[in-house]
């Protein structure tokens, strides 16, 4: 893989991780056009990675409150202030479990090997984010609880399928869920959080294949490309929950799905 073709990818990665529009089935279908095979998961997983600090910067008030309350209830010097974090901890570790039994269960998949399933997917999502429009949840950190987690868990674990967007399953789950637009939106980035850790985790053992198919310069391109530009699609999407504007992705996908229905791989 050339350093183009890794900023390119790392690019379409940054962009489409944030936007509710499918980054997995993006990068399957990019790979299908530009004919990059035999790249170890372990590239995308990097690439997720990349993302995941822009997901610490923006969201760093919110980490850092949870951490300090964690230290605090270790000391055993925990009070009222810190009862919504704890109690988020909590919410994040069942939503993990959830997206990891779901997840599981999906990981034999070879999406490579279904473009058209990839296809529908996008399809399905765009009509996942229609309905997002006429949803209009209350309830925030203070009000959310079990039923909430296992949905978005559930839904994140669902969103493991490419063309499936993680974060548009998931906020328009919270939505359904009744979270309001602002907490629906955070809490789709947080628990992603330990997800994204343990696929790297898992898949760290590639690191010596990936590097035998990937220069380590082209490997540093794609990821400062994702990271530069998640940051800036994480931004532009949080902007757009709270404005009510996020079933506009509908308009892109549902075309783009039929699309490559009809022209794109088989």
């Amino acid at each position: 893989m050339s350093p183009i073709e890794s900023l390119l990818l790392g690019l379409l990665q940054g962009v489409t991780e944030f936007l509710p529009v499918s980054s997995s089935g993006h990068l399957v279908i990019a790979r299908q056009l530009f004919e990059i095979e035999n790249i170890p998961v372990l590239f995308d997983v990097l690439l997720h990675v990349s993302t995941l600090v822009a997901v610490l910067l923006v969201f760093r008030r919110r980490i850092l409150a949870i951490f300090v309350s964690l230290i605090r209830w270790i000391r055993r010097r925990s009070d009222e202030e810190d009862r919504v974090n704890l109690k988020l901890v909590v919410l994040i570790l069942i939503a993990t479990v959830c997206t990891g039994l779901i997840g599981a269960g999906l990981s034999y998949l070879e999406p490579q090997l279904y473009p058209r399933l990839v296809a529908s997917l996008f399809i399905v999502t765009g009509v996942i984010l229609i309905g997002t429009k006429f949803m209009h949840g209350t309830k925030q950190y203070g009000q959310i609880g079990i039923r909430e987690a296992v949905v978005t868990g559930l839904a994140q674990g669902i969103g493991v399928l490419p063309g499936i967007s993680r974060s548009g399953i998931t906020i328009a789950a919270a939505f359904g869920a009744g979270v309001d637009r602002q907490t629906a939106g955070e809490f789709s980035f947080v628990i992603a959080i330990p997800a994204i850790i343990g696929a790297a985790l898992l898949d760290i053992r590639q690191a010596g294949e990936l590097l035998d198919v990937v220069a380590p310069v082209s490997l540093a391109a794609g990821m400062a490309a994702a990271f530069l530009s998640g940051l800036a699609c994480l931004v532009l999407l949080l902007r757009l929950i709270k404005s009510g504007r996020f079933y506009l992705f509908s308009i892109y996908l549902i075309p783009l799905g039929i699309a490559l229905l009809i022209w794109g791989p088989k």
